[in-house]
């Protein structure tokens, strides 16, 4: 018999009457007889991991790593491309076999019971809204700077009101306006690794070859030790958050267990190979204490000869933003929604509109993130830093619980329903363990580490008011339950 406790994930996908979504009825049925749409194709699939996962932080955030670590931060790209590598495989195991709205906060829930699912869906869904208010606020920002007799705050309204349109029609828009965004900024780095890779070989006019000079030189590859690699690793542990909502999306393709297969397969490896290329030609190309790493794209190529570069990158910047805002405000909607369907949230979240989109959903996490970003606006640092801390370790706890749910599902499927395992993860279950372990390890390194520190400790705090909110109502469920029974 099942554990009531335990949400079952054994069922076929579309077994609930909502594509890709598997299982018994939900706790909250969606209004009408309306579900979500299922109109995202192959190609809109790779391009929504890409472009969750390609946000403003690689343009102009890698100066900072290779300033603290030199070229060692590398090493520092290499590691934290293993680790999201293998969660994302163990991840894909899952999005694959049971496609879920949900996602690992339904896989968390299967294979711990509803505490894990609510904590994990709902601690997902605080740091989505809280980065979609970054990513609005940048926007925002470069807006501003074009058009400065605008203020921040209103260009933040603007933003947020044309992507929650957005969001409010049919996924397929969705997926073209994400298509396209993401397109952009895969055709700028392609383009900057092509024009890289010319450079440092010296096949550009008007240049000649670096030779490694500033990856050995000028205090050699690791001129800050070790030390600078584990603190550049701090740096750019987080720099992958956004490949996830890939496997939220899965359930609104229209062949959800192949889809996000292909996208999980495809899409990873080259985002690895998009920022540890970037991050090369960068530390080939400029001297790791250049004061101009401050803006590395724009200063690599107005060294190469790139005219007008800066404004170029701005718009680049400014759509990478807008792209990062929109995936990610489609990921919260879709998290609130698949909560709220399972009784884990508000009623209302799970009204599924006509065109088969979850418009209570949307337009709450949409609130949340402008508020959020009019917070960033008016008191950066006497409220927004600290919804930013909160949030600074989070991820952290979302892949350990990926990788621990894995551990548990991964069996039972292989007992119950083998075939499903359309990916499989590589060396289960000593990889699984792996990856627990090394999460473990950067926590730890976070801890003793000034600047990270208190994302981590703000993060613990978060953590501990939802887990601890999550069992009380799962013990008030026993009790209603136990007296339902007639056992006191």
């Amino acid at each position: 018999m099942s554990n009531p406790d335990t949400p079952d994930i054994s069922g076929t996908a579309g077994t609930s009457g909502t594509p890709g979504e598997a299982g018994p009825a939900p706790a909250h049925s969606a209004a009408g007889t309306h579900h979500l749409g299922h109109a995202l194709k192959p190609r809109h699939m790779t391009m929504l991991a890409l472009g969750g996962a390609i946000g403003a932080g690689l343009f102009v955030g890698t100066g900072a790593g290779i300033h603290t670590a030199g070229p060692g931060i590398l090493i520092s790209y290499a590691l934290a491309s293993v680790l999201v590598l293998l969660v994302m495989r163990m991840l894909g195991e899952m999005a694959a076999a049971v496609p879920r709205s949900g996602s690992f906060s339904e896989y968390a829930g299967a294979a711990f019971g509803r505490w894990a699912g609510f904590t994990v869906g709902w601690l997902y869904w605080w740091m989505v809204t809280i980065v979609l208010a970054v990513e609005a606020s940048g926007a925002a920002a470069i807006a501003h700077g074009w058009a400065p007799g605008v203020p921040i705050w209103a260009f933040s309204l603007l933003i947020m009101l044309v992507f929650t349109g957005a969001n409010l029609l049919t996924v397929r828009s969705f997926g073209e306006t994400e298509f396209w965004f993401a397109t952009v900024k895969v055709v700028t780095i392609v383009g900057f690794l092509v024009l890289g890779v010319l450079a440092i070989v010296g096949w550009l006019p008007d240049t000649d070859a670096p030779g490694l000079d500033n990856l050995t030189g000028n205090g050699g590859f690791l001129p800050n030790g070790w030390d600078g690699v584990i603190a550049g690793l701090l740096a750019v542990a987080f720099s992958f958050g956004g490949l996830e909502i890939v496997t939220i999306a899965a359930a609104e393709s229209d062949d959800p267990a192949r889809n996000v297969a292909r996208a999980v397969r495809t899409a990873v490896w080259r985002i690895l190979l998009f920022y540890i290329g970037s991050v090369a030609i960068i530390a080939t190309l400029l001297p790791w204490n250049s004061d101009r790493l401050g803006s590395p794209y724009v200063s690599v190529l107005e060294d190469i000869g790139i005219a007008g570069a800066a404004h170029v990158m701005d718009v680049v910047v400014f759509t990478a933003l807008l792209s990062a805002l929109n995936s990610m405000l489609y990921g919260a909607s879709r998290m609130a929604f698949s909560l709220s369907r399972r009784g884990e949230g508000p009623r209302g979240l799970s009204r599924v509109a006509g065109n088969g989109v979850p418009r209570t959903a949307v337009l709450a996490s949409s609130a949340f993130g402008f508020l959020a970003a009019l917070l960033n606006v008016w008191w950066p640092e006497q409220v927004f830093k600290h919804l930013l801390n909160s949030v600074g370790a989070m991820l952290l706890f979302v892949w350990f619980a990926i990788a621990a749910a894995q551990l548990v599902l991964r069996r039972r499927m292989e007992r119950e329903d083998p075939e499903r395992l359309l990916i499989r993860m590589w060396g289960f279950p000593y990889l699984t363990w792996f990856v627990m372990l090394a999460l473990a390890a950067v926590s730890i390194l976070m801890l003793f580490d000034a600047d990270a520190r208190p994302q981590l400790l703000s993060s613990v705090v978060v953590v501990a008011v939802v887990l601890g909110f999550a069992l009380v109502r799962e013990a008030r469920r026993r009790d209603l339950r136990r007296r339902a029974e007639g056992r006191f």
